[in-house]
């Protein structure tokens, strides 16, 4: 696959250390969490657009497979790609690794429903938001079948 955009880059801090010595489960969250956010921009799916539409997306599965630590003093990239978009609903990937090629750390697959935040029930994306994300999507969603799974594949 082509090198995808860096949806977060970041480090390892101390404070984000349990008393085993790795970063704790938490920050791959919030990390990954932050990736969340630039993808979703990268589909359409601004701070802007989602408040002038009063739209919103609503995460409605997650799972996150660890595959290295992460350690203090990392720096810390994720690329991502989405899987699937249909009518209401996107499946994506991150891949969280140590600097930009490093060894691959984490990987989280989620789905996510788009929302009217008003009437509180799922809507269709708009043809806009669709179309920006089929340029994102994977050439080869199945390689995210097997979990977990055995490489990373956004390199």
């Amino acid at each position: 696959m082509s090198r995808l955009d860096i949806t977060y880059r970041g480090a390892v801090h101390q404070w984000h250390c349990d008393f085993m010595g790795h970063m704790n489960v938490m920050w791959y969250v919030g990390k990954f969490d932050e990736a969340t956010w630039n993808f979703a921009a990268m589909c359409g799916l601004t701070g802007q657009y989602l408040k002038d539409t009063k739209r919103g997306m609503a995460a409605v599965e997650q799972r996150i497979a660890y595959k290295r630590e992460a350690l203090v003093g990392d720096t810390l990239t994720v690329r991502s790609a989405a899987l699937e978009v249909k009518s209401k609903v996107v499946r994506f990937v991150h891949e969280m690794r140590r600097g930009e090629a490093g060894d691959l750390l984490a990987v989280m697959i989620a789905v996510a429903v788009h929302i009217d935040t008003v009437a509180r029930k799922s809507i269709p994306f708009e043809h806009h938001i669709v179309q920006k994300t089929h340029a994102i999507l994977a050439p080869d969603p199945s390689l995210w079948d097997a979990w977990p799974p055995e490489k990373g594949w956004l390199e």
